[in-house]
């Protein structure tokens, strides 16, 4: 392209978009706070509304929660009883009982535990979602800040 092309392509963006610099920029300036604004807005509808389901469920999960641990403790001392029965007259035999009853807890608890973990460490806490509307928004933010100017 010659000079005077260039020239030409330049007086005509000029004139199709019929603002200055300055314009353009507080127009973008305004833009992004309006989407600032809904973002934040949208957020904090979607978590109003999170902590009110919230408020409603928490008193029913706590009697659930408790409830579970005490028939969770009553169920372990009829398995401890009736372990211990097995065992007859002998002396060690709430002993063994309440080990045997330990171990298993312990290894289940355990197996529980890394399974946890590993599906954690798999699928991470890192709300992949939100960073790819972000990484969206701002790819579609340079493509109008680059089509306004």
């Amino acid at each position: 392209m010659s000079a005077s092309n260039v020239h030409y392509i330049d007086e005509s963006h000029r004139q199709t978009n019929g603002r200055s610099l300055g314009a353009t920029v507080n127009e973008v300036k305004e833009e992004f706070k309006q989407f600032a604004e809904t973002r934040i807005a949208m957020l904090q509808a979607e978590m109003k509304e999170k902590i009110g389901l919230i408020k409603a469920s928490a008193p029913m999960l706590a009697i659930g929660a408790v409830l579970g641990g005490v028939a969770f403790l009553v169920l372990t001392g009829a398995l401890i009883s009736l372990i211990s029965m097995a065992f007859g007259q002998s002396p060690w035999a709430w002993f063994y009982s309440f080990l045997i009853v330990g171990v298993v807890y312990a290894v289940f608890g355990g197996l529980a535990g890394f399974m946890g973990y590993q599906n954690l460490t798999k699928n991470g806490l890192t709300p992949e979602r939100t960073i790819q509307v972000l990484k969206d928004d701002k790819t579609w933010l340079q493509n109008e800040a680059r089509t306004k100017l």
